[in-house]
């Protein structure tokens, strides 16, 4: 069995939920705790996330190292293996979104991860990857699902998402 016993990859599972859960923890510690509408900052939210995920990580490596994950369905041996190609695709869209969005603004990055992550779940299925048309058809429907998205939230709830120009509208 590749990666050791069980026990072990199920204990993994949890110590990577933890190490998630540092991550929220240390990015929750550089963001101000002055208190807004309702008597929270904008701290409260990553701190609660952390805590969450802290405790669900201390709960899966518990329940590994007891009694293993509980009601788990038995992998049949004739099961189709994980599709990793879809997998990096997606992972890649959400990677270059976070690395480009300040860059190229919310609209252009989100398309960006719309595109990689259509492609990923297309390619998972079975589908075939498609021409120009394809990739075009992903293109305009990541346009027509972000930019209305950022529109919204700069021009009506002003809230400040990064743009490409300095105008708020793109």
């Amino acid at each position: 069995m590749a990666f050791g016993s069980m026990k072990t990859r199920q204990t993994l599972i949890g110590v990577g939920v933890l190490a998630v859960a540092l991550t929220w923890a240390i990015g929750a510690w550089d963001i101000p705790s002055d208190a807004g509408y309702g008597g929270v900052g904008p701290d409260f939210l990553p701190w609660l996330v952390a805590l969450v995920l802290g405790v669900c990580g201390v709960l899966l490596v518990w329940h590994a190292q007891t009694t293993g994950f509980r009601v788990m369905e038995e992998v049949e041996a004739d099961a189709p293996p994980p599709y990793w190609l879809g997998f990096a695709w997606m992972s890649a869209g959400v990677l270059l979104n976070a690395a480009l969005i300040t860059t190229i603004g919310f609209i252009l990055s989100c398309t960006l991860a719309f595109v990689c992550a259509a492609r990923g779940m297309r390619m998972a299925q079975g589908e075939p990857a498609g021409g120009m048309r394809s990739w075009v058809v992903d293109v305009v429907l990541g346009l027509l699902i972000s930019a209305p998205v950022y529109w919204m939230f700069t021009k009506f709830l002003a809230i400040s998402l990064p743009g490409l120009t300095s105008t708020g509208w793109l």
